[in-house]
């Protein structure tokens, strides 16, 4: 399997630090709102990943944080009149939220900022005690000056990477060195050898990720906005503070979600929430728009996108259910087992090539509507056996499985007429006749008597 590193900006085989386990970390949301379908796109993307790396047979631990503290939390609160922990767990919520109705189900563990105060001030002294960080009036900060490889993950020049900062001090060293700990004279505060105050935004992840990885893992994921400042800092903070490199393994990003050929922004007034979608469609249908597109390119969203992945779920859906429906009535061995197998080898085949090339989920959809094509084509006059069919099957289930596409529900045909539910047992039961398995159709026989129906054979 290859994966793209932003780092070398070229494919590479993956290999984890341990044979069988991943450790992969994600960037989370800053919880003063609910989160949009850009966001939805990255954690789309990541939860994918996930899922096909235990496939592949990988144990992963995904970690996320959550910055429940935060200077837009703390404006957020103000404007509302509301307490910030309680707004930032308000949106810490729906956000999760969100995310179940999304699919996103494969991160292990949330963790707040607030309640890593104690590991983000360790490694901030770690950073002071060894020179890489230094005090001013206003604060605690990182000096870039003594990092030289500061600019490696964005490739830019370190005189390009100092017009880039929000809060200025007059004390800093150098323009483009970033906070690690602002003091402040306002709640929400926390005690710090440096006096009261909250971490920098950068630090809060790398003091996490130690905390749960060590100072280094396998695999940082997030959007293409975060590559600098925030990834460069977190590189510059972890590996001067643990004197080990590289941090990351693999470094992987996903592409700009744009809206109708537009960036997305409130004063456009094209800026979705996940909640404002989920209104009108459901979160499969936007899940498998994120999916038709490769994780690292741009997507374009347009109601006409989601109608054109509606369609295209049902038409997946569809198979399932006549696959279902051919498997009750197959008989266990037939003469076109070779043709239909082949037919599943070859686009089984070409679907795992395009998901072991940097999770290439569109070519890897292509390969299975190619599959659907083929089958739908074979059906017209060849009778696959229920063993094949079975296996075909189980194919859609990986495949379901592997893209978050919850398609459990159709694997069992709902029947309206009870006539038919009759059909399917009797014809279940006539098959272990056949096989001469009489105790267990003695057993149906008699517990449909118990319910007034009668079987005589």
């Amino acid at each position: 399997m290859n994966i793209y590193n932003t780092m070398t900006q070229e494919k590479e085989p993956f290999k984890a630090r341990h044979p069988v386990r991943v450790k992969l970390f994600v960037c989370g949301p800053t919880v003063y709102d609910d989160a949009h379908i850009g966001h939805a796109r990255t954690y789309i993307s990541f939860d994918m990943v996930k899922r096909y790396l235990e496939y592949k047979g990988y144990s992963v631990f995904y970690l996320q944080n959550i910055t429940d503290i935060d200077d837009k939390i703390i404006v957020r609160a103000e404007e509302l009149g509301v307490d910030p922990e309680k707004l930032a767990r308000k949106f810490e919520k729906r956000y999760q939220e969100d995310m179940e109705k999304l699919g996103v189900s494969g991160v292990n563990f949330h963790a707040r900022a607030t309640e890593h105060l104690d590991k983000i001030i360790t490694q901030i002294q770690t950073l002071l005690d060894k020179g890489f960080a230094y005090e001013t009036q206003k604060g605690v900060y990182f000096d870039e000056s003594q990092f030289p490889e500061y600019g490696k993950l964005s490739r830019r020049k370190l005189e390009d990477l100092n017009v880039h900062r929000i809060q200025q001090d007059e004390h800093k060293k150098n323009p483009g060195d970033f906070a690690l700990w602002k003091k402040r004279d306002h709640k929400p505060l926390w005690d710090s050898p440096w006096g009261p105050g909250r971490p920098g935004w950068h630090i809060e992840d790398t003091a996490i990720t130690e905390e749960y990885f060590g100072p280094q893992y396998d695999i940082h994921g997030g959007g293409l906005d975060l590559i600098f400042p925030h990834h460069e800092a977190e590189i510059a903070q972890m590996e001067s503070a643990s004197g080990k490199s590289p941090m990351v393994n693999f470094w992987m990003h996903t592409g700009f979600l744009n809206v109708s050929g537009e960036k997305m922004s409130k004063s456009l007034g094209n800026f979705i929430t996940i909640r404002d979608l989920l209104e009108n469609y459901p979160g499969e249908v936007f899940r498998f728009f994120v999916l038709s597109t490769h994780y690292r390119s741009p997507i374009d969203f347009s109601l006409k996108a989601l109608e054109q992945s509606t369609k295209s779920l049902e038409r997946i859906k569809t198979m399932v259910v006549k696959l279902q429906k051919l498997s009750l009535k197959a008989p266990l061995e037939g003469p076109d087992d070779v043709m239909f197998q082949d037919i599943l080898n070859e686009y089984q085949e070409e679907f795992f090539q395009h998901m072991d090339n940097d999770f290439n989920t569109p070519q890897a959809l292509a390969a299975v509507f190619n599959l659907i094509r083929q089958l739908n084509k074979s059906l017209e006059n060849k009778n696959p056996s229920q063993k094949t069919l079975n296996k075909i099957l189980r194919f859609f289930n990986d495949f379901a499985e592997i893209m978050g596409f919850q398609f459990k529900q159709i694997f069992t045909t709902p029947v309206t007429n009870p006539d038919d539910l009759l059909e399917i047992i009797l014809d279940i039961r006539e098959k272990l006749r056949q096989k001469k398995e009489w105790e267990l159709s003695d057993e149906i026989r008699s517990r449909l008597n118990n319910l007034d129906i009668e079987i005589q054979d």
